[in-house]
């Protein structure tokens, strides 16, 4: 981490044998450059969405296998099928997908056959589809976590507050409102904390379905730092703009920490 920060305060780090002191040069450099903001802008987006619908989802599934209305052996089988996509690697997901959303895929077939769509997209080849069809494989991709760690949490929910609340009258909705989801709360915060920090990172993904295109729709910092290393060869402002993303990380590393020690 020092040497990216002391990359990030030259002029030709790596590339120059008398690379230069120049300051914040490479700071100010990446920050008038507007594929910056605009990876900036699309990881924030890619984050957020896959944050909220990773909590949506696998909040859903994880109260659907605590059900006692749904069969044992029916929860059973759906366990293993909602936990399917925890066992791939990125570069698995990230092949699947590309089959998936190819234009002669399953996904289009589908669509057309069912005459939601009269043509066949190019989900990943187009700049209005291609960042939301990114990002949806990246929620299937990581739902499972949530499901698991919020099942266990509802396991661990006294059953004797529920019935309690139920001799005081509250309906299901009630019940879920002020029991389930407080209970649940502090899990929920650890792990969409951790998310943030992690999916704020993700590559693989990226570039084995768009490699940040087409012309820039799916560049996310990621990419874009990776690009100006080895694409470039812009060892310089490629430390700054890790830095950048080391910043944002740490910020929610910190309100992690801090929750977890106010717990």
């Amino acid at each position: 981490m020092i040497t990216v920060l002391r990359y990030s305060l030259m002029d030709g780090a790596i590339t120059k044998k008398d690379a230069s002191f120049v300051g914040l040069q490479n700071y100010v450099t990446i920050f008038k450059d507007p594929i910056f903001w605009q990876s900036v802008g699309q990881t924030l987006y890619f984050t957020l969405m896959s944050v909220i619908f990773h909590l949506l989802i696998g909040l859903a599934f994880a109260l659907l296998l605590n059900s006692q209305r749904v069969d044992p052996l029916i929860r059973s089988i759906l366990r293993v099928l909602y936990i399917l996509p925890w066992l791939f690697t990125a570069v698995i997901i990230a092949i699947i997908w590309r089959l998936l959303l190819d234009p002669n895929g399953v996904v289009n077939s589908i669509l057309m056959t069912l005459h939601i769509i009269d043509f066949k997209v190019e989900w990943f080849s187009s700049t209005t589809t291609a960042l939301h069809a990114l990002t949806f494989a990246n929620i299937w991709a990581g739902y499972p976590l949530y499901m698991v760690s919020l099942l266990a949490g509802l396991q661990g929910i006294p059953k004797d507050l529920y019935e309690a609340a139920g001799i005081d009258g509250a309906n299901e909705f009630q019940k879920f409102r002020y029991i389930t989801i407080p209970q649940l709360m502090p899990i929920i915060i650890s792990i969409a904390l951790l998310d943030f920090i992690w999916t704020m990172q993700v590559f693989p993904l990226v570039w084995m379905t768009t490699g940040g295109g087409p012309i820039y729709a799916t560049e996310v910092l990621s990419t874009y730092t990776y690009k100006l290393a080895f694409s470039s060869y812009e060892f310089s402002r490629a430390s700054a703009s890790a830095i950048f993303i080391l910043i944002i990380s740490m910020g929610a590393t910190y309100f992690y920490i801090k929750h977890q020690k106010a717990r």
